[in-house]
């Protein structure tokens, strides 16, 4: 069956879960009820989030200070596990979504559901119709894209692309946007446009990698019924996401393994460290383990330790609810591999070339001012962000975990650091970790509580949550560093 549609035959094999409206195979005859946990996250036992907010002043005063909502939402009640780099994250959103710009309010947050769309991320979606229509926007717009006008309809390309494979962006896609007409972009709209689209793409990962539980009793504006698409459902029992019983999703590992995993995954990064220190490996060294590196990501298939069916399959499976189908055109357009599109069309993107520091940051707040300041304070955060600690180990320098990370999402995305090498990447991330990265990275809708429960499984929560905010910053610059590339090259 197509994403995007389905013969009548073929529909009535399937059927809507009335509690998280998710499509089901009917051959699985699971019975609905209410959604299985309580709290924030599907994924991190309530206790934990609520004891971080109970303690933390500072949380209540960013909220008050930087919520749209004006309210204590489940991201940010999750993201208050560490309050460093929430306040970042609030101040860059609310300077993006409130603060003076070039695009008007309402414009600001149908774009966030634009980009929330491409993952049928149900749980923003609701957020940014909510705020839509506070801020003044035409209800009519709810109704899907042939009701906007069409310079937002214009973006449809570029937040596909972004979204999924944002290597193909050239200065062509930005002409056609901003060259003159009714329709036209300026370069100020058009970069605000992006940044918005990029920040909520990468939401997304955050919002399904940490298992975010939908709003209780989300405010109905106007009359408008809020998309009530649960991602963590009853439903989901049948297929294998059971979120009450964790002892399912490690059920062939007892302690004293996942103990093991830890010490043999801090005896590698000390074996790493001294290896660094008595030799360098060659430019050319490097060069042939990124594109090792690179190539082996391709069979790292998202899902595929947890499902018995392959890719294709899993692909075949999904359908889009027309609630979420909507607000974008091509639903069937998703990732797909670099490495599998041939250098000699695409070559690698050399992070050296065109690099956050030196181009984009000076581009992006040359357009949209203000904004590069609060996004490279945001991305230095993340990256600096440590406590010294791993697991149950006090006084550990986590700095190479840390790039590892950061560097093989954008590995994903055809970005490589001339100076890093990638054979540490093979060595610090075990498969079930990289399978869930590539999954929270490039097809957040999929990942499951199992997947989160695989990797690191002697690893604090607040750990986890830390390394989806090392991913999430990694996808949004990943992204914008390919469109404002692509912007550049129009200005030259």
């Amino acid at each position: 069956m197509n994403r995007g549609g389905s013969s009548p035959s073929a529909a009535a094999n399937y059927l809507l879960c009335t509690n998280c409206r998710k499509v089901l195979r009917k051959d699985k005859r699971i019975r609905v009820s209410q959604p299985l946990t309580r709290g924030p996250s599907a994924f991190i036992p309530e206790k934990e989030v609520v004891q971080a907010n109970t303690v933390d002043e500072r949380t209540n005063f960013l909220v008050e200070e930087y919520s749209t909502s004006g309210r204590l939402d489940n991201i940010t009640q999750v993201m208050s596990l560490h309050t460093q780099y929430l306040e970042s994250f609030l101040r860059s959103q609310f300077y993006m979504l409130r603060m003076d710009g070039p695009l008007p309010l309402p414009y600001r947050h149908y774009i966030a559901i634009m980009a929330a769309a491409r993952h049928q991320c149900s749980y923003l979606i609701n957020m940014h119709v909510d705020e839509f229509l506070k801020t003044g926007g035409i209800a009519e717009w709810l109704n899907g894209l042939e009701y906007v006008p069409q310079r937002l309809k214009n973006l449809n390309e570029i937040n596909k692309l972004l979204a999924h494979r944002p290597w193909l962006i050239t200065k062509e896609h930005i002409q056609k946007l901003v060259k003159t007409g009714e329709n036209n972009w300026s370069l100020p709209e058009l970069v605000h446009a992006v940044v918005l689209l990029a920040h909520y793409h990468a939401l997304a990962s955050f919002v399904f990698g940490s298992g975010i539980n939908p709003e209780r009793d989300p405010e109905i504006s106007n009359g408008f019924r809020l998309i009530s698409v649960n991602n963590f459902c009853v439903c989901d029992l049948a297929n294998d996401n059971n979120i009450e019983n964790a002892s399912l999703s490690g059920s062939n590992f007892g302690i004293v393994d996942s103990l093991s995993e830890l010490e043999a995954l801090m005896e590698r990064m000390k074996r790493l460290q001294e290896e660094r220190e008595d030799e360098e490996a060659s430019q050319e060294e490097m060069s042939t383990r990124f594109e090792k590196e690179k190539k082996e990501s391709l069979f790292v298939v998202s899902g595929d330790t947890f499902h018995s069916f392959p890719h294709s399959d899993f692909e075949d499976d999904m359908i889009i609810t027309s609630d979420v189908s909507r607000y974008i055109e091509d639903p069937g357009f998703g990732y797909e591999d670099f490495a599998r599109r041939g250098e000699e069309h695409l070559p690698t993107f050399r992070a050296q070339d065109y690099t956050w520091e030196n181009h984009g940051f000076s581009l992006v707040n040359r357009l949209y001012s203000d904004i590069g300041h609060l996004l490279d304070e945001k991305f230095r955060m993340v990256y600096n962000l440590t406590y010294n600690t791993m697991a149950t180990h006090e006084d550990v320098d986590t700095t190479m975990l840390r790039r590892a990370l950061f560097n093989y999402v954008h590995c994903m995305f055809g970005i490589r650091y001339d100076d890093y090498d990638y054979g540490e990447v093979n060595q610090l991330l075990e498969r079930s970790l990289k399978v869930y990265i590539k999954t929270v990275t490039c097809y957040p809708e999929r990942t499951t509580k199992r997947m989160y429960d695989s990797y690191w499984r002697q690893f604090k929560h607040s750990e986890k949550v830390h390394v989806n905010l090392l991913l999430m910053e990694a996808r949004m610059q990943a992204e914008l560093l390919y469109a404002l590339r692509a912007i550049t090259r129009h200005l030259t």
